[in-house]
C-alpha cells in the first residue's frame, strides 16, 4: 500500500496544482484577438501572460525562450524535404533549414523598409 501522506518533490507539487487548472478560450472577434497578441509580442510575454496582466491575475513566470511553432503533418514534413531536397526522415535537417528560409524572409522583409 501507498502512504498518502507522503511529501510530494516540490516540482510535483507544482504540477500538482497545474492540473487543477482549467483552460479557458475566448470568442471575442480577430480584431481583439490581433490586438491582444500584438501587445503580448511588443511586451514580450506570450498572449496568455498578456491576458492574464489585463485581467489584473498573478504573472508567475518570467518570458522564457520566446520561439515560433508549427504543427507539421507527415505529408507538410515531406513536401518540406522534397523542396530542400532532402531525405524524407530527416527530420533535424528540415527544421534547420525552415528555420533558415523564416530567417531570410524576415531579412528580405527589414531591407524593404
Amino acid at each position: 500500500m501507498s502512504d498518502k501522506k507522503r511529501n510530494l518533490p516540490a516540482k510535483w507539487e507544482a504540477e500538482k496544482k497545474a492540473v487543477r487548472a482549467t483552460q479557458v478560450a475566448f470568442d471575442v472577434g480577430e480584431q481583439i484577438q490581433y490586438v491582444i497578441r500584438k501587445e503580448a509580442l511588443d511586451k514580450n510575454v506570450n498572449p496568455s501572460d498578456r491576458i492574464r496582466q489585463i485581467l489584473g491575475l498573478k504573472v508567475t513566470r518570467k518570458p522564457k525562450r520566446l520561439r515560433l511553432s508549427v504543427s507539421l503533418s507527415d505529408e507538410d514534413l515531406t513536401f518540406l524535404a522534397e523542396q530542400y531536397q532532402l531525405e524524407k526522415y530527416d527530420t533535424i535537417e528540415v527544421k534547420r533549414r525552415a528555420a533558415e528560409q523564416l530567417v531570410a524572409h524576415v531579412r528580405n522583409i527589414i531591407e524593404q523598409e
